[in-house]
C-alpha cells in the first residue's frame, strides 16, 4: 500500500511552509508499534469513550422502556460497540485517515429522544413500545445520514474550509470540551469523590509527573488509573464497604449472568420505517455533529503538529460518517461521529498512531458480540468515568486555546468574536436544558398556539399545504432546539458568521498564517487512489 502524500509529517517545501511534529508525540500517525503494545494503547483509546458509547444506549434504552428486558438492553449496548468498531476502521481505512476512534453521538440525541417521546406516546405508527420507536429512529438516521453523504462526497462541506479561520475553529474545539463540564458523571448529585479524584489524581500523576520516568507511565496513564480505580472500586463493593446504592459499587454478579454471544446483525428489530419529519428532526442532530466533527480534525492536526485538514481530507471524513450513519441506522444504533474524548486522549498519552486506533477498533468490534465484555464495562462506575472526562475535556479546551497562535489578540475584533463564541456556546445550551425534549420547546415557543389560526383559516384546512406548513415549522423549531443544545455547533457556527462579517486583514484572523500551515490538496490521497493508482497529478 502505498502511503505518498497522505503523511501529515511531509511536506514540499514549495507546497506552502513547514511544520514540525509535536514532541510530545510518542507514535505518530503512521507510526506502527509491535502489535501486542498496539492492542493494549488502542483499548485505552477506546477506553476515554466508553462512558459516553454505553450512556447513550443506555438512555435511549431507558427512554423507550427496554430496559425491562436486560437480554435486548445488552444486545442494543453491544451493536453501538460493534458498529463502533466498524466506523472507526472505515474512517481510518477509507476516510480521512485521522486517528480518531468513532462512536455514539450526543449531538444525535436530542433528536433521538424527541422521536422516542413522540412515538411511545402514540403520536405515530401503530405501536408504543420500544421496537416502534427504535424503528423509527433507524428511518430518521438512515435518510438524514444520506443527505450527509452527499455532502462529503460532493464537496459541500469541505467549502466551509475557506471560511474557516483559527478565530472559528479555537472557541469550536474550546466548546467541545467546555460544553461537557456538567456531565452527570462529574456534577452528579450522587458522586464518589473518593474515586473520582482518585482517578484524576493518578492520570494527572502517571501523564504528567511521573511520564519521564517510565514510559509505560507517558504510554498508559489512562488504562492504568482506571484498572487501578476500579479494582479498589470492586474490592470495597465485595467486602460490603460499598452498598449496592452507593455510586463506586461494582456488581461483578452482572457479568457472570450475561450472555457469552449477542445475535448482531443488520436489521435485527425489523424494517426501519420513515416518517418526515423525523427525518428533518434528526438532520438537525446531523449538523451539529458535522461542525463538531470538524472541530476534531482541527484539533488532531493541531495536536500531532500536523498540518491543517484540506478541503479533500475533510469531504472524505464527513462522507465517510455519513456513509457509517447509514450503517448504524441499518445496524439499529443512533449513528457515529469523530469522538472528542479519544482526541483528548491523543495530547495526554502521546499516541497517535493510526493503526493503534485500528487495532482497538478490531478489538472493540469483537467484543462487541461478548456480553460479558458489555456487562464488565458497564460495571466502571461514574466516578471513575467522571475523573477520565476531566482529564479528557481539559486538554480538548487546551488544544483549542492554543490554536489562538495563528491570531493577532490585540485586535479587538478578534477578541469580541472569541469571547462571543465562548459566551453563546454555554450559556444556549444552559437555557435549552430547561426543557426535556424538542416536545417541551415547542410548547414553550407555543408553536400550536401559533399555527392553530393558520391551519384553522379555511384555504388551508384539511390540505396537504397545511401539513406540509406544519413539518416545516415543526423542523425549524426542533433545528434550533438541537442547534442551540450543542455548544461546539451555536458556538463554532456564531464564530462563523462574526468572523466573515465583521472587518478584519487576512493577517488579524490568523489566515494568512492558517494557508501556510493547512496541507495541499494534493497531500490527501482517497482509497482509491492510493490503492489503484489516480492520474489527478498527470
Amino acid at each position: 500500500m502505498s502511503t505518498e502524500g497522505d503523511d501529515p509529517g511531509d511536506r514540499d517545501a514549495g507546497s506552502g511552509g513547514d511544520r514540525e511534529a509535536s514532541e510530545d508525540i510518542e507514535y505518530g500517525i503512521d507510526e506502527q508499534p509491535p502489535l501486542g503494545e498496539s492492542a493494549v494503547l488502542g483499548v485505552q483509546h477506546y477506553l476515554t469513550m466508553i462512558g459516553a458509547n454505553i450512556a447513550v444506549p443506555l438512555i435511549l434504552a431507558d427512554e423507550m422502556g427496554m430496559t425491562e428486558h436486560p437480554e435486548i438492553t445488552a444486545q442494543f449496548v453491544g451493536t453501538f460497540f460493534v458498529v463502533s468498531g466498524i466506523a472507526t476502521l472505515a474512517q481510518t481505512t477509507f476516510g480521512n485517515r485521522y486517528p480518531i476512534v468513532q462512536g455514539a453521538p450526543f449531538s444525535m440525541l436530542a433528536p433521538a429522544l424527541a422521536i422516542i417521546a413522540v412515538v411511545t406516546a402514540g403520536g405515530v405508527g401503530g405501536g408504543t413500545d420500544w421496537q416502534s420507536a427504535l424503528l423509527q429512529l433507524q428511518g430518521a438516521i438512515i435518510v438524514a445520514a444520506t443527505v450527509q453523504v452527499a455532502m462529503g462526497y460532493f464537496g459541500l462541506v469541505g467549502k466551509l474550509r475557506r471560511f474557516l479561520s483559527p478565530v472559528v475553529i479555537a472557541p469550536t474545539i474550546a466548546l467541545i470540551g467546555l460544553s461537557l463540564f456538567d456531565a452527570g458523571q462529574i456534577t452528579g448529585t450522587d458522586q464518589s469523590w473518593l474515586l473520582l479524584g482518585l482517578t484524576l489524581g493518578l492520570i494527572l500523576l502517571f501523564s504528567q509527573y511521573l511520564d519521564l520516568k517510565h514510559r509505560a507511565f507517558r504510554l498508559y496513564p489512562v488504562i492504568l488509573a482506571i484498572g487501578i480505580a476500579w479494582a479498589l472500586a470492586a474490592a470495597l463493593s465485595a467486602t460490603g464497604v460499598f452498598g449496592a446504592d452507593h455510586p463506586g459499587y461494582v456488581s461483578l454478579g452482572d457479568v457472570t449472568d450475561a450472555s457469552l454471544l449477542l445475535p448482531i446483525h443488520p436489521f435485527q428489530w425489523g424494517t426501519p420505517e420513515v416518517t418526515t419529519a423525523f427525518v428533518i428532526g434528526m438532520f438537525a442532530g446531523v449538523l451539529a455533529s458535522i461542525v463538531e466533527s470538524i472541530g476534531d480534525y482541527y484539533a488532531v492536526a493541531n495536536m500531532t503538529g500536523s498540518a491543517a485538514p484540506s478541503e479533500r481530507r475533510i469531504n472524505h471524513g464527513i462522507g465517510m460518517e455519513g456513509l457509517m450513519n447509514v450503517f448504524s441506522g441499518v445496524m439499529g444504533s443512533s449513528g457515529s461521529t469523530s469522538y472528542s474524548e479519544n482526541v483528548g486522549a491523543i495530547g495526554l498519552t502521546g499516541v497517535a498512531s493510526r493503526y493503534v486506533v485500528q487495532v482497538g477498533a478490531l478489538v472493540m468490534l469483537v467484543f462487541g458480540f461478548i456480553g460479558y465484555f458489555g456487562q464488565l464495562i458497564v460495571t466502571i462506575p461514574d466516578p471513575i468515568v467522571g475523573g477520565l472526562f476531566i482529564a479528557m475535556f481539559a486538554q480538548i479546551v487546551a488544544v483549542g486555546v492554543a490554536t489562538l497562535k495563528h491570531v493577532d489578540l490585540t485586535a479587538s475584533r478578534n477578541t469580541f468574536v472569541i469571547g462571543f463564541a465562548l459566551f453563546v456556546g454555554l450559556a444556549a445550551p444552559a437555557y435549552m436544558g430547561n426543557f426535556e425534549t424538542t416536545l417541551a420547546f415547542r410548547d414553550a415557543v407555543g408553536l400550536e398556539a401559533a399555527l392553530a389560526p393558520i391551519l384553522e383559516a379555511g384555504v388551508l384546512a384539511d390540505t396537504v399545504v397545511a401539513g406540509w406548513l406544519e413539518a416545516a415549522a415543526i423542523a425549524i423549531v426542533d433545528t434550533v432546539f438541537i442547534i442551540g443544545s450543542t455548544g461546539m455547533a451555536i458556538g463554532g457556527l456564531a464564530a462563523l458568521v462574526l468572523d466573515n462579517t465583521i472587518p478584519g486583514s487576512r493577517e488579524e484572523r490568523g489566515l494568512a498564517e492558517w494557508d501556510r500551515v493547512t496541507e495541499d490538496e494534493s497531500e490527501f490521497e482517497s482509497f482509491w487512489e492510493r490503492w489503484v493508482g489516480s492520474d489527478r497529478n498527470s
